[in-house]
């Protein structure tokens, strides 16, 4: 059975999304900052009255900082059980990929992007990096007891 994907820019980089983890596309606002955050995290916006935190995928993916402007977009994704909000350049189109498509990410040593990875699929001659919403943010530390 095939797969959606919500496929976006970041610079010349095609990356996708799972189109069941999208709740929304919306135009870029500014978020305001919190103190003591990762430094992707851009800060929060109120998303009809939910703070939703927005953070650089850019700069999570270590591709440099997000200078954000009217052409941006935020996209509302749920990883787990909370809204989060991932500021991207541009939105592209919906893909269908089929499971035999995706290819696993190469095995490049213990990389930043193979951990956010959840592989790579080929459309029209265009790579796409399949993101793995669920690694992109901070896991709490499990404190011992």
């Amino acid at each position: 059975m095939s797969r959606q994907l919500i496929t976006f820019q970041l610079g010349d980089q095609i990356l996708g999304v799972d189109i069941m983890a999208i709740r929304e596309i919306r135009a870029w606002s500014p978020a305001t900052p919190l103190p003591n955050v990762p430094p992707y995290v851009r800060g929060v916006v109120n998303l009809r009255g939910v703070v939703l935190p927005v953070f650089d995928l850019r700069h999570r993916l270590n591709w440099g900082v997000t200078d954000p402007s009217a052409r941006h977009v935020i996209i509302v994704v749920r990883i787990g059980e909370q809204l989060q909000g991932i500021i991207v350049d541009a939105v592209n189109d919906i893909v269908s990929i089929h499971p035999d498509a995706m290819q696993p990410v190469p095995d490049m040593g213990d990389t930043e992007a193979s951990r956010f990875l959840e592989g790579l699929a080929t459309i029209d001659n265009r790579m796409i990096l399949v993101l793995a919403l669920d690694r992109l943010v901070d896991q709490p530390v499990a404190e011992a007891a």
